[in-house]
């Protein structure tokens, strides 16, 4: 068994990157400049990997900064509640901020609202991946919004090399927000060189096109970086689900049709389902379906992590739906 799916099946993961809080109004289906009132719950793409992971069953801790403020609390009590370790989750001062999305439930005419002006997250640096026992877990997983700014794009690219060191196998979701970068260009240079020291790569057809400079080359490149550097590699299509390169494997999946409330918290849910069934002893392909499975129900509910599935959710509409496109 590769490096990869041996520190998977640990099921205990090291997870960098932000948290968040998310507000959506109330009812599902308002509009925002409408709203009367807002729901609240936990966002940003790591913390919702690391929740969905605990609510599967697995072991996770954050590696953030946040604002040492009442906003940056209701982050690490929320963490907390879902059970993630936040040993590694430190408060900042001064006029850093958490980062705050505002989104709608509702996918026509949707709106998505990120605030990220001096975010905290990117104030983690290298003290604070210095001290992490990487040997602890199995898997270090990271989503690309760590590279997008210093001192967290140092910090990151130390963790990886602890994380090697260490033996862990390092899990890169993609995930190009371009309003984080100074540049598109910056933007592709990095991501590149965080992609080509990961194990497994997940990404839209829109960000391995980036990353290869023309959404039309986004296959070709995901498929060499399966030949070159990674031993897995998620190429994700959106409603024509996903193509994934393994020793020398194209496995084609779909996806569970659901009516979607919302087109948040899709890539989140899909790593933690995915990460959480390999460790629970499925095979490549029907943990790639359980990953989409995931995606679906939160889609189809308010909120991100608070969306996301726990195992009961997860068993229950496995059995429940009629099974995914392109079987």
């Amino acid at each position: 068994m590769p490096l990869l799916f041996d520190g998977i099946k640990e099921n205990n993961f090291l997870i960098i990157g932000r948290a968040g809080m998310d507000l959506y109004p109330d009812p599902p289906g308002a509009a925002t400049e409408d709203a009367i009132s807002m729901s609240v719950g936990l966002g940003g793409s790591s913390a919702n990997i690391a929740a969905g992971i605990c609510k599967l069953g697995g072991k996770s801790a954050l590696v953030t900064r946040v604002s040492d403020d009442s906003i940056g609390l209701y982050c690490v009590n929320q963490l907390k509640k879902y059970g993630v370790d936040v040993s590694y989750v430190k408060p900042v001062g001064g006029e850093f901020r958490n980062s705050l999305a505002v989104y709608e439930s509702r996918v026509e005419k949707h709106q998505s609202v990120i605030y990220r002006n001096g975010a905290a997250d990117f104030q983690m640096d290298t003290d604070d991946v210095r001290v992490i026992n990487y040997s602890k877990y199995g898997a270090l997983i990271t989503a690309g919004t760590v590279f997008a700014a210093e001192p967290s794009r140092s910090a990151s690219m130390l963790a990886f090399s602890h994380a090697k060191s260490a033996g862990l196998p390092i899990i890169f979701d993609v995930d190009y927000r371009p309003y984080s970068w100074t540049s598109p260009e910056v933007a592709s240079q990095v991501l590149t060189a965080a992609a080509e020291q990961s194990d497994m790569i997940v990404g839209n057809d829109e960000e391995f096109g980036f990353m290869a400079g023309s959404i039309n080359k986004g296959l070709k490149k995901a498929r060499e970086l399966s030949q070159t550097s990674a031993t897995l590699v998620i190429y994700k299509m959106g409603a024509e689900g996903a193509i994934t390169f393994f020793d020398g494997q194209e496995i084609h999946t779909g996806i569970y049709p659901v009516k979607a409330l919302k087109p948040t918290g899709a890539g989140d849910s899909f790593m933690a389902g995915f990460v959480t069934s390999i460790a629970d002893g499925y095979d490549l392909k029907d943990s790639i379906l359980r990953g989409s499975a995931s995606a679906s129900i939160t889609v189809s509910r308010p909120g991100c992590a608070p969306a996301m599935a726990d195992i009961n959710t997860l068993k229950e509409f496995m059995a429940d739906h009629p099974g995914p496109t392109n079987k």
